[in-house]
């Protein structure tokens, strides 16, 4: 009984760590990128915000235009993903 209630906090746990990463996750578009310089500057809710590449960070898998799903800790980003595209509505009628 001990062991499955050591095993149980210890999934709970990773459940709690892993929904805090994606809790400060934030939409935006990206409006430059320098990957030379590790440098990013993403609007989001319309303010532009400029932005270090943090570790693991591939900055070469977007460009300016690219709407993405981002998190950042203070004045650095430390995840980037290119958000999912809008699947286009199916035509309607005869």
């Amino acid at each position: 009984m001990k062991k499955l209630s050591v095993v149980l906090v210890a999934v709970l746990s990773l459940c709690l760590i892993a929904s805090l990463a994606f809790a400060g996750a934030k939409m935006g578009t990206v409006k430059s990128v320098d990957a030379a310089k590790g440098s990013i500057v993403i609007t989001c809710d319309g303010k532009d915000e400029a932005l270090k590449a943090g570790h693991g960070v591939d900055l070469s898998k977007v460009k300016a235009g690219d709407k993405v799903e981002f998190a950042a800790d203070k004045d650095t980003v430390t995840s980037l993903k290119a958000a999912a595209a809008a699947k286009p509505k199916a035509a309607v009628g005869c």
